[in-house]
């Protein structure tokens, strides 16, 4: 059985103007179907009304984080996606 990973993501949308609660379901639904799990969205401020989605979720280990990323690119509405945090996740 493959471990689980926690992960966090920060995407940045292509401008202050992007309905955030529309990119955050369409995440969620394209990260379920690549096997998240646990998914939670967060908003953090950046720069004049700019706002990055932190996503966490929980992912399955022998799986690439670049599917991830991939995902998370197919968005229209994201300009950038990087992966801030990855740890293996125990319990």
């Amino acid at each position: 059985m493959a471990g689980i990973a926690a992960l966090i993501v920060k995407v940045m949308p292509s401008s202050p103007d992007v309905n955030l609660v529309e990119l955050e379901e369409e995440a969620l639904e394209l990260l379920e179907k690549e096997g998240a799990q646990n998914i939670s969205f967060t908003e953090e401020p950046i720069a004049f009304g700019l706002k990055a989605v932190m996503i966490k979720m929980a992912w399955p280990e022998d799986k690439e984080t670049e599917l991830v990323v991939e995902c998370l690119n197919s968005i229209e509405e994201v300009s950038a996606v990087d992966i801030v945090d990855y740890r293996r996740a125990f319990g």
